[in-house]
């Protein structure tokens, strides 16, 4: 099927180039420049047909398929032999540059005889010399093909490096990759960085450049002690390359850092997003590149004992890491020994085996903020090991009754103990022991299932935990368990109370549903006989919880003394029966209850006598939420230094048992709030990521995700682009992120803080494309058309700042349209104003029109927001407004009208200072410091049209001369420094 139009005319076919030209390399590209090429030989002029033969070249070139571009270069050729004038400078030089890509592309294909290679080198030679050409491009590939083959490399590259650079030369980035790595092959690191330096710091670029030097880089900078620059290196060079055909053989170096520096599982996961690799790589040599860098990557895993893990691998089948580790070996191997055999070395075959020879350069180098081990990447199924469990006893009655003993003490052991009964009573072999320890099957049954409504309450699903609390309960009495029939019903309402409403009114119908469970929960207990004193504690404890909630709920006064009541019979029994673990669970829940009434220093005092009680008496795995409890209330009474004390302090306690049943991962999300208060952003950026991480280890995905979304904003704050997309980029590779199994919306949030990344990051062409995609998903978000108008309103910015405005007034009209029905009063004047000022500045006089028809609807807006009262958080819009009339009339050589606007800007700023001025009598230095900073810019910039544009510096002088006094009277000596710079440069130039 055609992908695009038949082109009718030569003016249509260059217009099909060229928006061609725009796709990303790849099919879709290829098979369009194929299609143009049939259409280009229906016109009788050769020189169509020429450019649409390059740019089917190009796109076989840029798209891996080194077996196709020699063809059609040689298509090329005698057209340039047959009719030579149809070829101008700018055909011409492209056809000379393009002998280079047929000798590269000749060099990847293992089937063309050496002999072959030297031949269409000593056709180039005799073209440039024919041509009155200069040599050095010709040497340049002459040392390619003896490094390639391995011998004479030192010669040859003197023959090239010795040179003068020509037009023709490869760029100065491509030049300075080859002299490194020659370099490198030399053994020489420092040398081979010393070269590189330029290409690496971004000073010189060009298509793969500079993501091919990186990936070449990365080991010798290790090597060197550069570990810090290789880790920022990787993140931006990956990016630069991931998914790309063409630069298959960068990849594999990055899967080979991976594997060398204790990051086994990021190499797994970038596997993973580059398994279109598998399938798309024409060329063998950099299939053979690639699958080197991959073998070391997977012989690394399987040497950690992981080799069972799933791998991403050829398509088709489902690959383990061994079995496609022995795939690759078996096919690398192959194509190591053909170009061998075709070049008469061993070189291919020495090298590769280097690579797989090579031990880890470091133990572990964080890459990511997202650091996971290979245990993270292992199937979802197997549960995490407690670091600190005791053993599992291997006699299934001792297992039994050690699991029931945690469970009845609350203890952390109960979580791996009750997962291996789990998988042996779920086993078809299973047999249950006939043993008065062990009871009937139907108790086990119970217990299993009360286990895990516990768990699915921890995840919120109160519906499903519900229901396995009821089905335990049935169970039991099947069992003749009555006392653990109680709890677990007594459990179920608590569960089902806690079910989200869908009352209007949540916190009244949440409340009521909870005051009807105490209510059931009481006469329940009332009820019961014969239970042991844990039970009847268990049950005292539910109580006090479920009106601990309420009052959580509702924040009625009137809620605080029953809550306090139960608490005090919770006490009372448990110290009465020494239950430890019950004694610190009414003291927890005194404390949280005087937190929530807002009587902190009462509720530290309470933690205070809990954190004593817990040191002295135990048990010593409540100490956590004791530490936790009392930083998150000091937090609250402002004492942050003290809060991240007892914090530090719980996450230390907590390393002592299973992250899940001590909170470990709230503890890390306190802390970054905590860190954030202390102006220590960093640290809380790692607490954030490993509270994430620990969530999602656990199962709370959404949570995760959420917090996710959060440290990737922090890092975004912090300057550290590469990091924020880097980690989203690993987080919408999730499998079920992937799959649409979760939530649009958080995955929406994902996906537009990575194209806020990539725009901070300068990469405009991907930022755009993601920003389009989601203006047009949000299009349809009709219960959420604020959202929407946000992400239109950000696209259009984008679309702008790369010049285009026909798409950026499109994507403006859809903010519009959605901002008429849930204003975003600020947001759009915000961006109506941007878009002006970006047309006007790029298009000057031409732009004035469509830039003044983007203010006249930034003033509507503000005649909304004025009738609706609005009061905008930043600049005030109606000056901002009129500053941006001044700009965009400026920018168009209009000045006079731009100097009317400005001082109408002056005029509504009015004077810092004044009972006028915006933010007069404001408490806050910071806003009046940003109102006194855009009032001296609007009179400097009126100063400019007035004293240099108009021509007319007395005005321009008394303006400044007023403004800067007036300013260094209110003691704003900053704001003065540029009103006095042009206020000298006047004087000079009068």
């Amino acid at each position: 099927m055609p992908t695009a139009p038949h082109p009718q005319n030569t003016d249509e076919l260059y217009q099909a180039l060229q928006d061609n030209d725009r796709r990303p390399y790849g099919r879709t590209r290829t098979v369009t420049a194929e299609e143009l090429v049939d259409a280009a030989e229906q016109f009788a002029e050769p020189r169509p047909l020429a450019h649409a033969l390059l740019a089917l070249q190009k796109a076989y070139h840029y798209g891996s398929e080194p077996r196709k571009s020699p063809v059609v270069f040689a298509r090329v050729l005698t057209l340039f032999d047959e009719q030579p004038d149809a070829f101008d400078e700018r055909l011409r030089h492209t056809l000379f540059w393009r002998f280079k890509w047929v000798a590269g592309a000749l060099l990847a294909l293992p089937e063309i005889p050496l002999a072959g290679l030297r031949q269409w080198l000593t056709e180039m030679r005799d073209r440039y010399e024919k041509a009155g050409l200069e040599l050095q491009p010709y040497y340049g590939q002459a040392y390619q093909l003896a490094a390639h083959v391995g011998e004479d490399a030192d010669l040859a590259y003197e023959l090239w490096a010795g040179r003068a650079r020509t037009r023709l030369s490869d760029c100065e980035a491509c030049e300075i990759c080859e002299r490194a790595r020659h370099h490198l092959a030399a053994g020489d690191d420092e040398r081979a960085l010393r070269t590189w330096e330029s290409v690496l710091a971004g000073q010189e670029s060009c298509q793969e450049e500079p993501a091919r030097s990186v990936s070449y880089a990365l080991l010798p900078l290790l090597r060197t002690g550069g570990a810090d620059r290789a880790r920022e290196l990787h993140l931006a060079g990956y990016r630069g390359c991931r998914r790309n055909p063409s630069m298959s053989g960068e990849i594999g170096r990055h899967l080979e850092f991976c594997a060398l520096t204790g990051n086994e599982a990021r190499g797994l996961e970038l596997l993973a997003e580059n398994r279109n690799l598998f399938d798309e790589v024409e060329s063998p040599l950099d299939q053979l590149s690639f699958l080197t860098g991959t073998e070391v990557l997977l012989q690394r895993v399987e040497s950690l004992g992981h080799g069972g893990l799933p791998a991403a691998g050829y398509p088709g089948r489902t690959w383990t890491v061994a079995g496609l580790r022995a795939e690759i070996r078996g096919r690398a191997d192959d194509l190591a020994a053909r170009f061998d055999a075709r070049n008469g070395t061993t070189a291919h075959t020495d090298r590769r085996s280097a690579r797989l020879d090579r031990a880890p350069l470091l133990d572990a180098l964080e890459l990511t903020l997202r650091t996971r081990g290979l245990d993270d990447v292992a199937p979802a199924a197997v549960p995490a090991a407690a670091r600190t469990a005791a053993p599992v006893p291997e006699s299934l009655p001792e297992l039994i009754t050690r699991a029931r003993k945690s469970a009845a003490e609350g203890h952390p052991d109960a979580t791996a103990q009750w997962a291996r009964l789990r998988t042996l009573a779920t086993a078809p072999d299973y047999v249950h022991p006939d043993d008065p320890a062990a009871g009937p099957f139907a108790r086990l049954r119970a217990d299993l299932l009360a286990d895990e409504a516990g768990r699915l309450g921890e995840k919120d699903l109160f519906d499903e935990a519900a229901a396995r609390y009821e089905e335990a309960a049935g169970l039991y009495d099947d069992a003749a368990e009555p006392g653990r029939a109680a709890v677990s019903r007594a459990s179920a309402l608590l569960a089902a109370a806690q079910i989200a409403p869908q009352d209007a009114d949540e916190a009244e119908a949440r409340a009521a549903a909870l005051t009807d469970a105490h209510a059931s929960m009481v006469r329940l207990h009332e009820a019961a006989g014969d239970l042991a004193p844990y039970q009847e504690a268990r049950l005292l404890r539910l109580r006090a919880t479920v009106l601990g909630l309420r009052f959580q709920a509702s924040r009625d006064e009137e809620h605080v003394e029953p809550v306090l009541a139960e608490v005090e019979r919770l006490e009372e029994f448990a110290v009465r029966h020494d239950i430890a673990g019950q004694i610190s669970g009414a003291l927890l829940l005194r404390a949280g209850t005087h937190a929530l009434c807002g009587d902190l220093p009462a509720a530290v005092s309470a933690t205070d006598a809990l954190v004593d009680r817990l040191r002295a008496h135990g048990p010593a795995w409540h100490l956590p939420h004791a530490f936790g409890l009392r930083g998150r209330i000091r937090l609250g009474l402002r004492d942050a230094q003290a809060a991240h004390a007892d914090l530090t302090e719980a996450l230390r306690l907590a390393a002592e048992w299973p992250a899940d049943a001590v909170g470990t991962a709230r503890l890390h999300g306190d802390l970054a709030q905590t860190c954030m208060r202390l102006g220590r952003p960093d640290e809380a950026l790692r607490h954030l990521t490993r509270s994430a991480e620990l969530e999602l280890r656990h199962g709370s995905r959404l949570d995760a995700f959420c917090t996710y979304s959060n440290a990737a904003q922090l890092s975004l704050e912090l300057g550290r682009v590469e990091d924020c997309i880097a980690l989203l980029d690993s987080l919408l590779a999730e499998p079920d992120v992937a799959a649409g199994e979760v939530d649009d919306r958080l995955v929406a949030q994902l996906r537009l803080s990575r194209a806020r990344a990539l725009h901070a990051g300068e990469d405009l062409k991907a930022a755009t494309a993601e920003y389009a995609a989601l203006a047009a998903e949000s299009a349809g978000w009709d219960d959420d058309p604020a959202s929407h108008a946000m992400i239109a309103a950000e696209t259009a910015v984008l679309l702008a700042e790369a010049g285009e405005f026909g798409r950026a007034r499109e994507a403006a009209d859809q903010a519009l349209a959605a901002h008429a029905r849930t204003p975003r009063y600020e947001q759009l004047s915000n961006c109506l104003r941007e878009l002006a000022r970006l047309q006007a500045q790029q298009q000057g006089a031409e732009g004035l029109a469509d830039a003044l028809a983007l203010l006249a609807d930034a003033g509507r807006i503000a005649d909304e927001a004025r009738a609706a009262g609005y009061e905008a958080g930043g600049r005030d819009l109606d000056s901002a407004l009129a500053y941006e009339h001044g700009r965009v009339n400026a920018y168009a050589g209009e000045y006079e009208t731009a100097l009317t606007a400005l001082e109408e800007a002056l005029t509504l700023l009015g004077e810092p200072g004044s009972e006028s001025g915006a933010g007069a009598g404001s408490e806050s230095g910071a806003d009046d410091k940003d109102h006194v900073g855009e009032w001296a810019e609007c009179v400097r910039l009126a100063a400019v049209m007035e004293g240099l544009y108009l021509e007319r510096p007395a005005p321009a002088l008394a303006r400044l001369d007023a403004a800067v006094a007036r300013l260094g009277a209110l003691g704003h000596t900053e704001e003065t420094e540029p009103l006095a710079s042009l206020a000298a440069r006047l004087r000079d130039e009068d």
